[in-house]
């Protein structure tokens, strides 16, 4: 895509015009990107930033994860205004990920892993995460525990279950990811599972898994089980 300015291309190369004949899924990352972005600056069009923009952070999905002053310094031509506009655009794409199904079923690590990873692979901290469940398995709320690197003073079995027993759940799943991308648990991730499955067992609600949520990489999983591994029966 050249640097001239988006009207001076030819129709069937304009992201609108893209858009509104072949549908959203026609454009390149680049090209919606611009749609939100709207105008360029001098010898670059809205495409061109948005390239410049998907160089700097490397992918879209890099882009997803930065704040918004990280956006309005990833190329020139962006401002506070339009790094909020992209900001509030992943955002939505977050929600609706989390809110494509009301009480959906966490009965397997690949239910919950689609239930929430596409926001906890967005973050660059981990975040340790305990889905509430009823006694069909099926969602009742999610808990945020904690954030920072996960540990056992943080994840204290009493932290991490006082929401269990505030809402009578039957059975929790902890979760958590890794930023760096690679879900293979850790030391510490195993020592905290098994201190929960002793004090689930005091406290009668039952720990269904420990996920580890990591990126996609060379068709490996992106996830680590520990009922999977046998850990957790």
């Amino acid at each position: 895509m050249s640097d001239s300015r988006i009207r001076e291309l030819p129709k069937s190369e304009r992201p609108r015009e893209k858009l509104l004949e072949r549908g959203a899924a026609s454009l390149t990352d680049a090209e919606l990107l611009a749609i939100f972005i709207r105008t360029g600056l001098k010898g670059r069009n809205a495409v061109g930033v948005a390239q410049e923009l998907l160089r700097n952070r490397g992918s879209l999905f890099e882009l997803s994860r930065c704040t918004i002053r990280e956006i309005r310094d990833s190329a020139k031509g962006i401002g506070p205004a339009k790094a909020c506009e992209l900001a509030a655009a992943f955002e939505l794409g977050k929600r609706l990920a989390r809110g494509l199904a009301a009480r959906p079923k966490c009965d397997s690590p690949e239910a919950i892993f689609e239930l929430i990873a596409p926001e906890l692979q967005a973050l660059r901290t981990e975040s340790l995460r305990l889905l509430l469940l009823d006694t069909k398995y099926q969602l009742i709320r999610v808990e945020e525990i904690s954030t920072g690197s996960v540990n056992e003073s943080i994840a204290h079995p009493r932290e991490i279950f006082r929401p269990a027993l505030i809402h009578s759940a039957f059975a929790v799943v902890l979760v958590h990811n890794h930023p760096s991308g690679d879900p293979e648990p850790s030391k510490a991730d195993h020592q905290i599972t098994r201190r929960l499955l002793d004090a689930a067992d005091l406290l009668g609600v039952r720990l269904l898994d420990h996920v580890v949520i990591g990126t996609p990489e060379g068709g490996r999983k992106p996830y680590s089980s520990f009922r999977e591994m046998g850990v957790i029966c």
